[in-house]
């Protein structure tokens, strides 16, 4: 199973970039998905965040409220790293299930925090996704109704654009018109082909 991870800062279009993949007919599995699915209400995840936070961490349906959670582990760095240590292991292994899904001649990783955590371990290329932080601050202000504030502390926990960029074996740059980004996903899936095949 050969695998490409995919990452960038928020608001950078990793999503729109693995569609594009995807039209090629390259398999890919996302983590931001993949996290929300062990969390599902009658998971064990869920019941062991609720045990730990309280009945305020669900919703009416008994769903996660992940506004309310956002909000107290970025306020909390002791919270936030118990998350971590019970969600990013359940991740993991759901992670390599739905990877060993493929049928293509590789599959991709698509996650916002493959660098910051031991999921670059499951890869063998890095391909990040670049824009320059303003537009990460306008799509992403935009897209999710956050305050400029909430988006800063988001990037504050993200690696660094010029650290990211320099663990990668690729760059996507798109901050560029949907034709130019395409074209560099044709190349770059051209190049992984012959590597893997």
């Amino acid at each position: 199973m050969h695998v490409v991870g995919l990452t960038g800062g928020i608001g950078s279009g990793k999503s729109t970039v693995a569609r594009l993949f995807g039209k090629l007919g390259v398999h890919w599995v996302d983590a931001d998905d993949v996290a929300r699915q062990v969390v599902e209400p009658g998971t064990e995840a869920l019941a062991a965040i609720a045990e730990h936070f309280g009945a305020q961490v669900l919703q009416a349906d008994g769903g996660l409220n992940r506004a309310w959670l956002r909000q107290r582990i970025f306020e909390n760095v002791a919270e936030k790293d118990w998350l971590e240590a019970l969600l990013h292991p359940i991740i993991r292994q759901e992670l390599i299930r739905q990877l060993n899904t493929a049928d293509s001649p590789y599959s991709l990783l698509v996650s916002p925090l493959l660098l910051e955590t031991n999921q670059h371990e499951l890869v063998e290329r890095v391909v990040v996704v670049d824009v320059p932080e303003s537009v990460q601050f306008e799509r992403t202000m935009a897209r999710d109704d956050n305050t400029r504030e909430q988006v800063e502390r988001i990037i504050a926990a993200q690696m660094a654009r010029d650290k990211r960029c320099s663990k990668a074996d690729a760059i996507i740059d798109n901050n560029r018109p949907l034709p130019h980004v395409e074209r560099q996903v044709r190349e770059l899936h051209g190049r992984f082909l012959e590597q893997f095949c």
